[in-house]
């Protein structure tokens, strides 16, 4: 997970929880932090020494560019940009260079989709899966007037 926070308020410490919860082996890459739940941080991808499957992305997304060179370099098949990181010319790259490409798009949110909300689900680390209405619901408050 390039630019994982050790934040618990930000989106990408939630990935990192949830993903790391369901048994997947994630290599946080900041060189802002030495660690972030007692795993390692690397400060690029290329100081991981182990195989890497997914390069998930948290980052500006003009920064993403240099990133797929060092993905290829770590043999990832799949360049994922998480929501919000939107780079058209950093997907059109990372596919023609034989990489899956996925944008816009929360690992911890498509992960839960797909197989389904069998334990915590989304809802373990602030996400609530509840139906979301549009209905207004009344309430007061002591000592202040409603019209």
């Amino acid at each position: 997970m390039v630019g994982v926070s050790g934040n618990p308020t930000r989106a990408s410490y939630r990935a990192l929880v949830h993903m790391k919860s369901k048994g997947y082996t994630v290599y946080p890459v900041n060189p802002s932090y030495d660690d972030i739940l007692g795993l390692t941080c690397d400060k690029s991808l290329l100081d991981i020494k182990e195989p890497v499957d997914i390069v998930d992305i948290f980052r500006r997304a003009d920064t993403v560019l240099p990133l797929i060179g060092e993905a290829l370099e770590v043999g990832a098949k799949v360049f994922w940009m998480q929501i919000g990181v939107v780079n058209e010319e950093a997907a059109a790259q990372a596919a023609a260079a034989g990489l899956d490409v996925v944008m816009d798009r929360c690992v911890k949110i498509e992960h839960c989709r797909f197989y389904g909300k069998k334990d915590y689900g989304l809802d373990v680390v602030g996400l609530h899966t509840g139906v979301l209405t549009s209905n207004r619901y009344e309430c007061t408050f002591p000592g202040v007037h409603q019209p």
